[in-house]
């Protein structure tokens, strides 16, 4: 018996697949019509657009109205044109408005102040820096607003009295002038927070009505000639950082403990020869650094592990101010000596800053031991 073949019209098989395409895609294209028309795809739609706005910071408002969420793509694009525009002059206008508070000046150019200055006492920050001028006139008394007095690396000679009259300064930096005192009346100015008074060289002493500063933190008088840590420095209860570097200490008071907030304690390059027992109770206290070639004595409880210093550095560290080896001069003036010494000094806390919680013990007497 033999087999039987099958024959099948190709041309039937054919229209049969392409009746069943033709509804399927007749199907898909009820089915596309359908969802456009849907409340649900209409909903998901809007709040995708939504979405996309609130990402982009746009507000509400915007993009919806009367009830009513324009998907638009290219209403989108418009409100961002819009937002950044918007963003862009109020940034100009805050930057315009902060300058209008803000007076800038450098240059060797300058003796004097401008005249037109005396004018403009809405003025709440001067920053003068690399100038030739010498004296700060009496009509700063006229800038009730100030708050920031920024005057590094001038030729100022002399403060006037009437800077007393700045009740809302907060910052006063008059950092390598050339000045001999500080007046008194700065003791007025009681909303102070902060006091440079760096690299002039020949200062010797702060007036005692600096007591009255309660709120300063931060008093830098290093690269003078300060013989003592002055009085009122003592009575200042909130002092975090104090820096009297580079002058010409013997010792300290036996009272240093009354700055109970001091956390920044720097003596580099003194002519300290012992370290008071008091300095131990001083329990915020977490960085010290003092020059060390003529210490003798130290207080043993220094190396004691429960004390709050994370960092003690008792190292002398002397700079040859005049000549390189090869006989090159490499400053031209003792202040630069003494700038580029407290620039070093910046650098390295810095670092020291850097190393985490780890207490490092530095010493040098006879010769350098690291432990």
């Amino acid at each position: 018996m033999g087999h039987k073949v099958v024959v099948f019209d190709i041309s039937v098989v054919r229209a049969l697949w392409e009746t069943r395409v033709k509804k399927h895609k007749a199907w898909q294209k009820k089915e596309t019509e359908r969802l456009e028309k849907s409340a649900l795809e209409k909903i998901k739609e809007e709040w995708n657009f939504v979405a996309e706005c609130r990402r982009k910071g746009i507000p509400q408002a915007s993009y919806c109205k009367n009830g009513f969420v324009d998907t638009s793509v290219r209403l989108l694009e418009k409100i961002e044109r819009n937002s950044l525009t918007r963003q862009s002059l109020l940034s100009k206008e805050r930057d315009k408005r902060s300058s209008a508070f803000v007076f800038e000046l450098s240059g060797e150019q300058w003796t004097e102040l401008p005249d037109s200055l005396k004018e403009q006492t809405h003025l709440k920050e001067w920053h003068i820096s690399n100038t030739l001028i010498q004296i700060i006139p009496t009509y700063i008394e006229l800038f009730q607003a100030m708050r920031i007095l920024d005057l590094p690396k001038n030729q100022i000679s002399r403060l006037p009295a009437e800077i007393g009259c700045l009740k809302n300064l907060r910052e006063l930096n008059v950092s390598f002038n050339h000045l001999r005192s500080i007046p008194p009346e700065l003791g007025d100015c009681e909303n102070l927070e902060k006091l440079d008074c760096s690299g002039n060289l020949e200062l010797t002493e702060l007036p005692f009505e600096l007591s009255n500063l309660k709120q300063v933190t931060f008093v830098d008088i290093s690269a003078n000639r300060f013989a003592s840590v002055p009085i009122c420095v003592l009575r200042m209860p909130n002092l975090q950082w104090f820096d009297i570097s580079n002058n010409s200490l013997t010792d300290l008071p036996q009272d240093i403990d009354r700055l109970e907030e001091l956390q920044t304690f720097i003596l580099y390059k003194n002519e300290l020869t012992y370290l008071p027992y008091a300095l131990l109770n001083l329990k915020k206290l977490a960085l010290l650094v003092v020059s060390g070639d003529r210490l003798v004595e130290l207080p043993t409880a220094l190396w004691d592990s429960s004390t709050p210093l994370k960092f003690v550095s008792l190292m002398d560290n002397p700079i040859d101010n005049t000549q390189c080896e090869d006989g090159v001069e490499v400053m031209e003036s003792e202040q630069d000596r003494r700038h580029f010494d407290k620039e070093f000094l910046k650098a390295y806390i810095e670092d020291l800053k850097e190393r985490g919680t780890l207490i490092i013990f530095k010493i040098l007497l006879n010769e350098c031991t690291e432990f």
